[in-house]
C-alpha cells in the first residue's frame, strides 16, 4: 500500500500547533520577558513562605538530594544544588557573554570601553563603601559586596518596557556596564567569598582547566568534549573552597570563540549547496524526504552553516532560554522567599537593610552618574550618540536593580538566619524601587525629547 504523500503547507496557513505557540514565542522573544518570569517567581515565593503553608516552602528547599554511585555520592540539599549546581550555567552564560563583548563587543577597544568601565567601577565602590560604613564593627559586615551587584536581566527588561523610544546606545552602554558589573561580582565572589582552600583539588582544577586550553588551542568544537571536562572543573572547584560558579565563568573563557571558514567562503559554499539543491529536484518524488540529492544539499547546507558559526556564539544562543526561563526563575523562588512577621522583625538586622537599600539605590546611582561625568569631563570617554546626561542618571536608577547577583552574594556573605532575611528585605525593597525610579526617569526623559 501506497502513502499518501502530505500536502506541503501553506504559507499563509499555518499548523495548528504553530498557532497555539506562536503567542508564547513572541512572549518569549521579548526582551522585557524574562525579567516579568524573574518578578512572577519573586511574588509566588514570598506568597508562599508568608501563607499559612509556609513551613513546606522553608522545607522543600532543605531537602536532599544524592547523585553519583555508591562510594562515591555527592549529597546536597535542593537550595544548595540551585546555588552551587544550576547556577552554575547562569555563570556559564556570563562568562561567555563576557569573552564575546571583550572579543567584538562594546568591551573590544579601550576607548569604546572606558565609559562602562569607569560607570560599572563607579556603581561596585560607592555602595561597597556605604555598606560598610553603616555595618562596620557589626555582625552584617560581610555583606559589603551585596549592593555592588547588578541584575542584568531585571535591567534591561526594564529598559525594553520603553521600547524605541530608548536609544540603541544607552542600551548598548547598559549592558556592558552590567557586563563589566558582573566581572567584578565574579572577582569579589572568587577572592572575597572563597571558604578554605583544598590544594589537592585546586591542582585538579588546574590540571582540567589546563586540559581545557589544550582542546581550544587544538581546534576542537565539539559541545560534549567541553561538557565533560566543565563538570571535572565544576567537581574540582566545588571540592577546592573556591565558590564552584566560578567554575562556570573559566569554562566560558575557554569555548573557542573562531570560525573555521570565513564569510566568502561560507557565501560561495551555501550557494553551491542550494543550487544542487535545486537541480536534484525531481517531480517523480514526493518530498525532500525521498530526494536523496536534496537530502545531500541540506546536510552540506547545514555542515558549512555550523562551520560559520563558532561555539561561543552557539552556545551563548542556545542557553539563553534556559538561563531567563528556567534556571534564573528558579533561583528566584528557592531565594526569595522570606517570612515576613513580628518574630523576624524583631530580629531584623536594620543595619544590613539601611546598607544594602541605601547602597543599591544611592549608590549605584551616584557611583555610576558621578565615575561616567568624570570619565567624559576628563575626555577619557565619551557618551554613546543620541544620550544623554538624564538618560545616564535613569541608567543609574536601573543599575540599583541588584536581585539575583544581590541574593546570591547575600547567600555566600550569611549563610542562612536574621541577617540573610535582613539582606533579602533589602535587596527586594530596593531592586523594586530602583527599576520604578529609572523606568520612570527614562520615560519623562524619551517623552521631553520627544517633545
Amino acid at each position: 500500500m501506497t502513502a499518501t504523500p502530505e500536502p506541503p503547507l501553506s504559507g499563509n496557513d499555518p499548523p495548528l500547533a504553530e498557532r497555539v505557540v506562536r503567542p508564547f514565542h513572541e512572549f518569549a522573544a521579548a526582551e522585557s520577558a524574562g525579567g516579568i518570569i524573574l518578578l512572577a517567581c519573586t511574588a509566588v515565593a514570598l506568597a508562599w513562605a508568608n501563607s499559612p503553608w509556609s513551613a513546606t516552602y522553608f522545607s522543600l528547599w532543605e531537602r536532599s538530594l544524592s547523585v553519583g554511585f555508591e562510594g562515591g555520592q555527592l549529597t546536597k540539599t535542593f537550595h544548595h544544588w540551585i546555588n552551587d549546581g544550576l547556577m552554575v550555567v547562569f555563570f556559564f552564560l556570563v562568562g561567555l557573554e563576557i569573552k564575546r563583548e571583550m572579543r567584538v563587543g562594546e568591551l573590544a577597544s579601550l576607548r569604546q570601553a572606558l565609559l562602562p568601565i569607569a560607570a560599572a567601577a563607579g556603581g561596585m565602590v560607592v555602595p561597597a563603601a556605604i555598606f560598610a560604613a553603616f555595618n562596620a564593627g557589626h555582625p552584617g559586615a560581610a555583606g559589603w559586596g551585596i549592593p555592588m551587584a547588578t541584575d542584568i536581566a531585571f535591567a534591561l527588561g526594564v529598559l525594553a518596557l520603553l521600547g524605541s523610544r530608548i536609544p540603541a546606545g544607552l542600551k548598548i552602554f547598559l549592558a556592558a556596564l552590567a557586563i563589566v558589573d558582573d566581572i567584578g561580582a565574579v572577582l569579589v565572589i572568587a577572592i572575597f567569598y572563597t571558604a578554605m582552600i583544598s590544594i589537592p583539588s585546586l591542582g585538579a582544577a588546574a590540571l582540567v582547566l589546563a586540559l581545557l586550553v589544550a582542546c581550544n588551542r587544538s581546534g576542537v568544537r565539539n559541545s560534549v568534549v567541553y561538557a565533560a571536562l566543565g563538570i571535572a572543573l565544576w567537581f574540582a572547584v566545588l571540592k577546592s573552597g573556591v565558590h564552584a560558579t566560578v567554575a562556570g565563568v573559566l569554562l566560558a573563557l575557554m569555548i573557542p570563540a573562531r570560525t573555521r571558514i570565513d564569510e566568502d567562503h561560507f557565501v560561495a559554499s551555501a550557494r553551491r549547496s542550494l543550487n544542487e539543491f535545486s537541480a536534484a529536484s525531481d517531480p517523480d518524488l514526493s518530498s525532500v524526504m525521498s530526494n536523496p540529492g536534496q537530502q545531500e544539499a541540506l546536510h552540506s547546507l547545514e555542515r558549512s552553516i555550523d562551520l560559520v558559526q563558532s561555539p561561543l556564539l552557539k552556545m551563548e544562543h542556545s542557553l539563553h532560554g534556559i538561563v531567563a526561563f528556567g534556571i534564573m526563575p528558579l533561583f528566584a523562588f528557592a531565594n526569595a522567599g522570606v517570612r515576613l512577621d513580628g518574630e523576624m522583625l524583631s530580629t531584623m538586622s536594620w543595619r544590613v537593610v539601611l546598607g544594602v537599600m541605601v547602597g543599591l539605590v544611592a549608590g549605584k546611582v551616584l557611583g555610576v552618574t558621578l565615575a561616567s561625568l568624570a570619565s567624559v569631563r576628563l575626555r577619557i570617554a565619551a557618551l554613546p550618540e543620541e544620550v544623554g546626561w538624564p538618560q545616564v542618571h535613569g541608567v543609574g536608577w536601573l543599575a540599583g536593580i541588584g536581585f539575583t547577583m544581590s541574593l546570591f552574594i547575600a547567600d555566600l556573605a550569611f549563610g542562612s538566619g536574621p541577617l540573610l532575611n535582613s539582606a533579602k528585605v533589602g535587596i527586594l525593597a530596593a531592586s523594586f524601587l530602583a527599576g520604578f525610579v529609572g523606568w520612570l526617569l527614562l520615560r519623562r526623559s524619551a517623552v521631553t525629547e520627544t517633545n
